[in-house]
C-alpha cells in the first residue's frame, strides 16, 4: 500500500494502466534501495510514472512541508506531471510553477503547503529565495529531463536549488538520451545508472524524401498526401518557417496547429490539446515538441529541417516509435543537400501523390468551469449528453482544468450543440461555451 491509501494497483488504474512495464518496476525498486539514481530511457517509455510511484511510497504522512521536488525544463512538461499525479488521484496536494505567469498567482496557490512542487528551475529559485515554501523537508529531488535544463541554459539556477536542499535523501536524475554526463553540482558519490536505450520492441524506420526543388513545400505537401490520415509532427528550426510552412498548408486545405517558443503560453497549451483529443493529426513546430510534452503516439515526424545535432535528432524521432509501436522517421531533403555526419545511408521513399488529409471530423469546444468551480468530467459529459443531446460516439476527450475545461465534440453536431448548452449552469455555475 503506498501511503495514500490506495494500493498501486488503484493508482495505476485511474490512468488506465494495468501494470507497470519493465523500466518502471526497475527505476521503483532502485529509488526505493539507493539515494543516487540516473535514469535514461527515451521518450514515452513512462519515466514519470517510473519515479512516481516510489515517491508516493516515500512521502511521510506525518510531515506537513514540501517533501519533494521535481524540476522540469519546460512549464509543458510540469503541467504534464501535475495533471499525472492530480488523476492518480493520491490525495497529495501538488503544485506546478513556472514562468510566464505572475508570482502572485504561485503564492496564492502555494499559500496551503503542498506536498510535491514541480517547476521550471528559474521560478523554483525565485521561489525558494523569496522563501514562497519552507525547504526543510524536501526529502525527495528529481531532474526530469535534466540534460534539457542544462542545455537551455539553467544550469546557474539548478546548482543554487540543489544547494539549498540540506536534508536530502534521494536524488534522482532522468534524461531521453544515453551516455549523459552528470552535472558537476550533483555530488554524487556512487549513483545507481539504468539506461534502458537497448529495450523494448519499438520499431523506427528512417526514410528519405527527395526534393527537386530547394523550395520544398511542394515536395511536403506531396508527402502529407502520400501518408493519408496518419499523425505526425513537422520539425522546422525556425519560428519564421513555421508560419511560412502554415501558410501554405492552410493555403491547400489542410489542418494542422502549430507549436513553437514565441507562442503564448495560453496559445501553446490549446495547441497541444487540440493535438491530443483529434481535432489536429498534424501538428508544425520547433524542437520545443521533441520532448517534455504530452502528446500521444505519433506514426511519423518528418524533418523539414535538419536539427545541428544528432542528440536532437534523436529526441525528434523518439517522438514516434514509442514503447513498442512502430513509427517513421521522413528527412525531407533538396537533391543536392549534403546530410550531416550522423545520418546514415538511408532508403528512399516514393511519394504516391494521393488526395490531401481529410479534416479528423472533430472539433475543440472551451467550457469556462472547472475543478475549482466543484465540476467534474462525469458533469461534462452528462452536460453534453443529456441537455446537448450529443451520442455518446460524438463526444471525445474532455481535458480539465483549474479554471475551464475543453471537449473533443465531433464536427457534425458541434454548432447544435452549443446552441443548446451554451449559457447554462453546470453544477452551481453559468457557463460559457464556444469553440476554439
Amino acid at each position: 500500500m503506498v501511503k495514500s491509501n490506495k494500493t498501486k494497483k488503484e493508482l495505476l488504474s485511474k490512468l488506465g494502466i494495468e501494470a507497470q512495464n519493465e523500466m518502471q518496476i526497475a527505476v521503483e525498486k532502485a529509488i526505493l534501495q539507493n539515494s543516487e539514481i540516473m535514469i535514461s530511457s527515451p521518450t514515452g517509455t513512462g519515466k514519470t510514472l517510473a519515479f512516481l510511484m516510489p515517491i508516493f511510497e516515500l512521502i511521510d504522512d506525518e510531515l506537513e512541508g514540501v517533501q519533494a521536488m521535481i524540476i522540469v525544463p519546460t512549464r509543458e512538461l510540469g503541467i504534464q506531471i501535475e495533471q499525472v499525479i492530480r488523476q492518480m488521484g493520491t490525495g497529495y496536494k501538488t503544485n506546478v510553477v513556472y514562468g510566464g505567469r505572475t508570482i502572485k498567482k504561485d503564492k496564492i496557490e502555494l499559500t496551503h503547503t503542498p506536498t510535491i512542487i514541480v517547476g521550471t528551475p528559474g521560478r523554483m529559485a525565485d521561489h525558494i529565495r523569496r522563501e514562497s515554501f519552507d525547504v526543510k523537508d524536501i526529502r525527495f529531488l528529481v531532474l526530469d529531463e535534466f540534460d534539457k535544463s542544462l542545455e537551455i541554459g539553467f544550469d546557474a539556477d539548478m546548482e543554487e536549488i540543489v544547494e539549498d536542499l540540506r536534508h536530502l535523501e534521494k536524488t534522482i536524475l532522468t534524461s531521453a538520451t544515453t551516455n549523459i554526463d552528470i552535472p558537476r553540482f550533483i555530488k554524487f558519490d556512487n549513483p545507481i545508472k539504468l539506461d534502458f536505450h537497448d529495450k523494448g520492441g519499438a520499431q523506427l524506420s528512417l526514410k528519405l524524401i527527395e526534393s527537386p526543388e530547394k523550395d520544398k513545400l511542394a515536395t511536403l505537401y506531396k508527402a502529407l498526401c502520400h501518408l493519408g490520415e496518419a499523425s505526425g509532427i513537422i520539425f522546422c528550426n525556425f519560428k519564421d518557417s513555421i508560419k511560412r510552412v502554415s501558410d501554405y498548408l492552410s493555403e491547400n486545405n489542410i489542418e494542422h496547429g502549430i507549436f513553437q517558443g514565441g507562442m503564448e503560453q495560453q496559445d501553446r497549451e490549446r495547441a497541444l490539446i487540440k493535438f491530443r483529443n483529434g481535432t489536429h493529426r498534424l501538428l508544425i513546430a520547433t524542437d520545443l515538441a521533441a520532448r517534455g510534452i504530452d502528446i500521444p503516439a505519433l506514426d511519423f515526424i518528418i524533418h523539414y529541417h535538419l536539427p545541428n545535432h544528432k542528440h536532437e535528432f534523436i529526441h525528434r524521432n523518439g517522438r514516434t516509435a514509442r514503447m513498442t509501436n512502430q513509427g517513421a522517421a521522413y528527412i525531407l531533403k533538396w537533391t543536392d543537400e549534403i546530410l550531416p555526419e550522423f545520418i546514415p545511408e538511408l532508403p528512399k521513399e516514393d511519394i504516391t501523390e494521393k488526395y490531401p488529409p481529410q479534416p479528423t471530423g472533430w472539433q475543440t469546444v472551451f467550457v469556462s468551469g472547472g475543478r475549482r468551480d466543484k465540476i467534474s468530467k462525469g458533469d461534462i459529459a452528462g452536460l453534453f449528453i443529456k441537455q446537448g443531446g450529443v451520442e455518446n460516439d460524438d463526444l471525445g476527450i474532455i481535458e480539465l482544468k483549474e479554471e475551464c475545461a475543453f471537449v473533443g465534440v465531433n464536427s457534425q453536431h458541434i454548432d447544435k450543440v452549443i446552441e443548446k448548452i451554451n449559457n447554462t449552469r453546470l453544477k452551481k455555475k453559468k457557463v460559457r461555451i464556444y469553440k476554439i
